[in-house]
């Protein structure tokens, strides 16, 4: 696609996918791949470096990465097939200076995190804009089960009050172009929490899933190795976040190696 044709956003996030892929990216890896508007160029990169004879084969994070890659001749293997991914790249909706990221714009975040825990390094690819001081600006997605969602959505603005986030904070459930409830590709309700600020997102992504009914939600801590950003010139610059802490423990080879240090 010509330059012309793109927006200024979307030449970086062109530049930043392709230097992700460039990087980061070695034939015989098994990838996790993301899902958005960023993911989709990484999944272009990637389809090429296949083309060249790459032996290389993804996950994908939700059906739309699904069918791209399976479109651009990307090869799929399942959960069965093996025990760690390689590399796990995918986007965010807000990242900060820690590598703490607001993910699930795409509705993909379940998906996105079962994915994200089972890769041994986590790459995050944004343009500049995703770069913030505080996260919360961009709505937190919260996944949850269709089954009693209003008492759900109850509960976790009841949780949200104790937190000090105010009463009359905006719980959205989130629709189609069409004015329906979108369903997530497992069957679930997105409500989208617009809190403004995340000053404690160690706290709402520990905390926030113990809530009966809520299947995920979309902030994403001690999860990122690293962040490379572009800007529209293709500029690119790197945020290593591998000491951060993660919120939750985990099980994985990446946990236990930031549990160790």
């Amino acid at each position: 696609m010509a330059d012309d044709d793109l927006s200024p956003q979307d030449r970086a996030k062109r530049a930043v996918a392709y230097a992700a892929v460039e990087r980061y990216v070695k034939p015989g890896m098994l990838l996790g791949l993301g899902t958005g508007s960023t993911m989709a160029w990484v999944v272009r990169a990637v389809a090429d470096l296949v083309a060249t004879g790459a032996d290389i084969k993804g996950v994908p994070t939700s059906t739309r990465t699904r069918d791209q890659a399976l479109e651009l001749g990307v090869p799929l293997i399942g959960f069965d097939e093996f025990d760690q991914l390689d590399l796990v790249i995918d986007g965010a909706d807000e990242v900060d200076h820690a590598g703490t990221m607001v993910k699930g714009g795409g509705a993909a975040l379940l998906w996105e995190r079962i994915v994200a825990d089972s890769g041994t390094s986590f790459l995050c690819v944004a343009d500049t804009s995703k770069l913030v001081d505080t996260l919360g600006a961009f709505p937190l997605p919260i996944e949850v089960v269709q089954f009693g969602w209003q008492a759900t959505e109850r509960a976790i603005r009841r949780f949200l009050v104790e937190q000090c986030y105010p009463e009359d904070v905006a719980l959205v459930v989130r629709t189609t172009s069409s004015g329906e409830p979108l369903v997530t590709d497992s069957g679930n309700l997105i409500i989208d929490a617009h809190l403004q600020a995340i000053p404690d997102p160690f706290v709402l992504d520990r905390e926030l899933v113990w809530i009966p009914g809520v299947v995920e939600h979309g902030l994403f801590s001690g999860i990122c190795d690293r962040v490379l950003f572009a800007d529209p010139d293709g500029a690119i610059t790197v945020l290593e976040t591998g000491d951060t802490p993660p919120a939750r423990p985990s099980t994985t080879v990446r946990g236990r190696r930031q549990a160790a240090g």
